[in-house]
């Protein structure tokens, strides 16, 4: 035993005892070697003692040089694996935050305090103007660079690359969420009643057709990546089997749906299979029309010339419409939360609400895309007249 621990004596004269650990390998498979320097033998050898104990017990968290940022390099070419191309760039710039503030920061230097300054300083002043700080991040915002980071750190404690995720009980403070709700109020979706005075008010545009599939629950991207080859018009189906997203609004992105649950075979109601049959109509007069300059095309939503359109397009020209109809301005995804909620306040059961949006999990769609307003509430007011005795004549 005398031979694994070494007696040195340092430049000051003072006295070591140094010996040399076998923890097993790195991220890359190289073999590590801890050297432990201790004042007496007996704490180099305990110490020697609980490293390979925890070896042993596959606890051990080997010491590493690495930094936060350069762990979520990493963390993000794993991620490569489940998610595709469109959300790691959706990823990496939610981290930007976190690589210009912790990103130097050692892996296993990083502490709760490191990360909860971080979330205050990020919800003051998150947002970028030219490149620098600016005003108050909202919240949402700084939960999905939490959310983000926290993922990343709970895979760097599989990874024994750090014993505890420090991010775990981090969160933005009370006051900075009652400020941000004042601040910042969510954007209300259309009730019923404006749904379907939007629906009255479009009856002779020529995109009528897609917004109405719009307005049935489909993604932005789903109304635009549908072909015709997908619509069966005879049986009044459609398969939601392609998307053509924008990433970053920049360039469209061509896939398939969004989840295994996003592929999926839906009923059409009558007026939208009106609105199809006379939009192909349509198309096969324009293609007639334009002769030789028509780009013949699989998708539904294409322009005059059969150029296709893409969520920009449809999303302007949905604002367009909304501005010439005098109504209230919603994205088409939150006109989607408004069809969703109709569905649910109208009794369709959970499990056919969830597979109607795409989702996997019933109770995330209850809680994401179904809104209960006033009016919705109007038979429970009603039910408590009985309650309060409404219908029964005042006592003489």
């Amino acid at each position: 035993m005398g031979d694994l621990v070494k007696k040195i004596t340092l430049q000051n004269g003072a006295v070591r005892y140094r010996t040399m650990v076998d923890a097993g390998r790195d991220e890359n498979g190289k073999r590590v070697q801890l050297t432990i320097t201790r004042h007496t033998k007996k704490e180099a050898l305990a110490e020697r003692a609980r490293i390979q104990t925890e070896r042993k017990a596959g606890t051990l968290i080997a010491p590493n040089k690495i930094t936060l940022g350069e762990w979520l390099d990493q963390w993000l070419e794993y991620k490569r694996r489940d998610i595709e191309e469109a959300t790691i760039r959706t990823y990496r710039l939610a981290l930007v935050h976190v690589r210009d503030r912790l990103g130097h920061i050692r892996l296993q230097e990083l502490t709760e305090d490191h990360v909860q300054d971080f979330v205050d300083e990020l919800v003051s002043a998150g947002r970028r103007s030219g490149g620098e700080p600016g005003g108050r991040l909202a919240i949402s915002t700084v939960n999905g660079v939490l959310a983000k980071l926290r993922s990343a750190l709970r895979r760097a404690v599989v990874r024994k690359l750090v014993s505890v995720n420090v991010a775990a009980d981090v969160r933005p403070s009370l006051a900075d969420k009652k400020t941000d709700k004042r601040e910042r109020p969510k954007a209300k979706p259309w009730s019923v009643g404006e749904v379907q005075g939007f629906i009255a008010g479009i009856g002779q545009d020529r995109l009528h057709a897609p917004l109405l599939l719009s307005l049935m629950g489909l993604r932005p991207a789903e109304v635009v990546g549908l072909r015709w080859a997908d619509i069966d018009l005879k049986l009044a189906t459609l398969e939601m089997v392609n998307t053509r997203t924008m990433p970053g609004n920049h360039y469209v992105l061509e896939k398939d749906a969004k989840t295994a649950a996003g592929e999926r075979t839906l009923p059409l109601p009558t007026p939208v299979v009106d609105a199809l049959k006379k939009f192909r109509a349509l198309q096969a007069r324009e293609r007639l029309a334009a002769g030789e300059g028509y780009t013949d095309s699989p998708y539904v939503v294409v322009d005059e010339l059969g150029i296709v359109r893409n969520t920009r397009h449809l999303r302007e020209h949905a604002y367009r419409l909304m501005h010439a109809l005098g109504m209230r301005r919603v994205r088409l995804y939150d006109a989607r939360h408004s069809c969703l909620s109709y569905l649910a306040n109208n009794g369709v059961p959970d499990h056919i609400l969830a597979a109607w949006a795409g989702h996997t999990n019933a109770s995330f769609t209850k809680r994401k895309y179904v809104h209960v307003d006033v009016e919705d509430m109007r038979p429970a007011a009603t039910a408590w007249d009985g309650f309060h005795g409404g219908d029964r004549n005042p006592a003489v």
